[in-house]
């Protein structure tokens, strides 16, 4: 039996499980009365070295933001920072350039002893290397999966990004689109780019179509001026293109001011696509199809796994949110 399994037959969430066990405020009498009941019945008993990472380090839980524009991460970060004020967590929020170093930066928070756990909102899990040893501390990745790493204290929340991209790709080419272009960041294997390309690769190639790197993908920035500048270095090219996948909305919002500015219309003259269903999608003109993350999804699971972790210890666990296509009017049937 598990602080899981109780969740579970209880009905009542992770944190307020938690809350139980330790004393804690913010629980109705209703709720504590069937927890203590189900640990009672179950015999649970907490693991006492579990707790020792709590014990021995700060009372801080700090999130480690990975780019200074992005306003998807800035929709999860207000919701996580909710969820864990709602836990009566002391929370604090370090925001790095995109090609910062998050390790870096979460090593200066456990040498001060400052923070008992980290939520990394973005990583490039390149440079999550033999420092991770230090960081004994409980941490969660948010959007980027870090399954592929051997550190038990990493756990991970995010959507299935390789069958989200191909799903985009296959709506557009389902609209008759050919000549698509693909804008995201650097493909390494390491970054969520690369889940993101291997995606709209395998998008391309199930609709009979072929996927030329040096054609159909243009590295940029995820930001509106990296979506800006690429869409108008395609433009000056002069090449035919019908439709282009920008893989976050900030490059999609971009790429059709990119667009509006050379005389050319969205979707009548070229098509645009995002990634993230952040607010900016639904109140830009035109509105933006996109593929949607289940905000809500990502920022509680991290939420939930990092509290079991600070309370339990336990081997990583890496989860997926549920991910939907969110139409616009940015795509037009060719």
């Amino acid at each position: 039996m598990t602080i899981k399994d109780i969740a579970k037959l209880s009905g009542y969430g992770i944190g307020t499980v938690s809350r139980v066990i330790n004393k804690q405020p913010g629980v109705s009498e209703k709720a504590r009365e069937k927890i203590l009941k189900i640990i009672e019945e179950s015999n649970f008993e907490p693991n006492g070295n579990a707790r020792k990472l709590k014990r021995c380090g700060g009372n801080t839980v700090t999130i480690i933001m990975k780019g200074r524009h992005n306003s998807f991460f800035m929709e999860i970060l207000d919701r996580i920072t909710l969820l864990l004020s709602e836990l009566e967590e002391v929370v604090s929020c370090q925001i790095i350039d995109e090609d910062g170093d998050e390790v870096a930066e979460a090593l200066k928070f456990v040498r001060d002893k400052t923070s008992k756990a980290i939520i990394f909102l973005g990583a490039n899990l390149a440079l999550f290397d033999e420092r991770m040893n230090e960081l004994d501390i409980p941490c969660v990745v948010a959007t980027t999966s870090a399954k592929e790493l051997a550190f038990d204290n990493v756990s991970s929340v995010c959507v299935d990004d390789e069958t989200a991209t191909m799903e985009l790709v296959q709506y557009l080419t389902g609209y008759g689109h050919k000549d698509i272009v693909v804008m995201g960041g650097e493909i390494s294997d390491k970054q969520i780019s690369f889940s993101r390309y291997l995606g709209c690769k395998k998008g391309f190639e199930k609709s009979g179509l072929e996927f030329d790197p040096d054609k159909n993908y243009m590295a940029c920035r995820y930001s509106y001026e990296a979506g800006y500048e690429t869409t108008k270095r395609l433009l000056e090219k002069n090449i035919h293109v019908t439709a282009i996948v920008g893989l976050s909305d900030t490059i999609a919002v971009g790429a059709i001011r990119a667009i509006e500015d050379a005389g050319k219309k969205v979707p009548d003259d070229i098509s645009v696509v995002g990634f993230d269903g952040t607010v900016i999608s639904r109140f830009y003109t035109p509105r933006i199809t996109t593929m949607g993350q289940d905000i809500n999804s990502i920022a509680k699971r991290s939420v939930e796994l990092l509290m079991k972790h600070i309370h339990y210890t336990l081997g990583s666990e890496h989860d997926y949110a549920p991910h939907n296509l969110i139409e616009g009017e940015s795509v037009r049937r060719v």
